[in-house]
């Protein structure tokens, strides 16, 4: 199992290399992300985009590139190229440049020559626990907006699906609300009773799942003795869902700027795991997204 993300750079490290294909890759953030990922012998690269623009910013800021480059200035058709890599074959996954999210994921996502397997994508950021060993997955921070409850049921399959690729054999899920009891006013406490209920039933399966739960007793066993709540998951969860993006994005960056945390990310769901780091996201935790990839690919 991975123990902590240290742990996991140092596993991708002893791996054979992944070959990641960087869509729009003419950008110094991303040229700085693949020389060091490179240098960590965390992946290898293909860059697609604008390859005098590629050459001109690193033979300027003095990167060394070693990997092949494909032009292509196009931004839309250089997002459907680096797809094309990766259902040829000849990439493993597949890595966001500097272009709109939109264009990408419609190349990524293209139900007729896209990585479009027929499941709902969700993000999933991953960070060290508080306490003990493992990786805590939380999602979905940047993707789903406001979830309905089938959409919910996907997104806990697809983390569930990362968090055994990451040594999780039976992961428990903590369904997060305002609080641990059940309230008609807030209806997502009452979706997350059924979630819980379609566990003990098996329509999700690989999972302990429960719910509703306040952050704390989901992470705490100590708060959740003081509530006294009886539960396999309460206190000591592997998976948090939490009912919507709002809570989801603010949770991530409280954590990375208040707790100081380092995470890494990945969108789970398609045919490959991809790779859309942030532009404010700290170089390490960039590379810790390309480990993440590498890794689980």
């Amino acid at each position: 199992m991975i123990k902590n993300l240290n742990h996991l750079m140092e596993q991708v490290g002893l791996k054979e290399k992944k070959k990641i294909a960087v869509a729009a890759a003419e950008d110094l953030d991303v040229l700085e992300i693949v020389e060091k990922a490179t240098e960590l012998k965390l992946g290898q690269f293909i860059l697609v985009g604008d390859k005098e623009k590629i050459e001109e910013i690193a033979t300027k800021n003095k990167k060394r590139i070693r990997c092949e480059i494909i032009d292509e200035p196009d931004n839309k058709k250089a997002a459907e190229k680096a797809v094309e890599f990766v259902i040829k074959g000849e990439a493993d996954t597949i890595m966001k440049g500097l272009l709109h999210t939109g264009t990408f994921l419609k190349a990524v996502l293209n139900k007729e020559k896209g990585l479009n397997v027929g499941k709902m994508v969700s993000q999933i950021s991953l960070f060290d626990k508080e306490s003990g060993e493992g990786l805590q997955l939380l999602s979905d921070c940047a993707m789903a907006i406001q979830p309905n409850l089938d959409e919910k049921k996907q997104i806990i399959e697809n983390a569930i699906v990362l968090a055994q690729k990451i040594g999780y054999e039976k992961p428990r899920v903590a369904l997060i609300s305002a609080l641990e009891i059940i309230n008609s006013a807030i209806p997502d406490t009452v979706e997350a009773a059924i979630l819980s209920k379609m566990g003990d039933r098996g329509q999700i399966k690989n999972a302990i799942i429960d719910g509703p739960f306040a952050l704390d007793n989901a992470i705490s066993m100590k708060a959740a003795k003081h509530k006294g709540i009886k539960s396999e998951v309460a206190g000591q969860a592997d998976i948090l869902i939490v009912p919507n993006l709002q809570v989801g994005n603010v949770l991530t960056k409280a954590l990375t700027y208040y707790a100081h945390k380092d995470v890494a990310a990945a969108v789970i769901g398609a045919g490959v795991p991809i790779i859309m780091t942030s532009r404010t996201d700290s170089v390490k935790n960039k590379l810790l997204s390309v480990a993440l990839a590498s890794y689980i690919s």
